[in-house]
């Protein structure tokens, strides 16, 4: 499944609904965020259709990240049916992301 961006708007529709979802709060500006992409690249690849993986913008998008307590990025937020169930901070590699999907597939 492809990568979709998300905003404040749509951020219920895309990531609130059935099935897991991997939330990437970003910036452009930020250098771990930037080296992170082609992680998350591979990843989408791998994991095919069973995750989606959303990106949010936290410059244009302040209300979903300070709804979910987002202080430092890059943070993903990993949400089951709707719901977060983890929650990582920083740079992590394919394999951290993928064992912490498992635990929630």
């Amino acid at each position: 499944m492809a990568i979709v961006n998300v905003s404040d708007q749509t951020f219920a529709n895309e990531v609130e609904g059935q099935g897991t979802v991997l939330v990437d709060f970003w910036a452009p500006w930020c250098g771990p965020c930037k080296m992170l992409a082609p992680i998350l690249d591979e990843l989408a690849t791998e994991v095919g259709d069973s995750v989606k993986i959303a990106k949010v913008n936290v410059d244009e998008n302040p209300e979903s990240a300070s709804r979910f307590g987002v202080m430092s990025i890059p943070t993903m937020i990993f949400f089951k049916d709707g719901q977060p169930v983890d929650k990582v901070v920083g740079l992590n590699s394919k394999d951290s992301l993928k064992s912490i999907l498992a635990k929630h597939e």
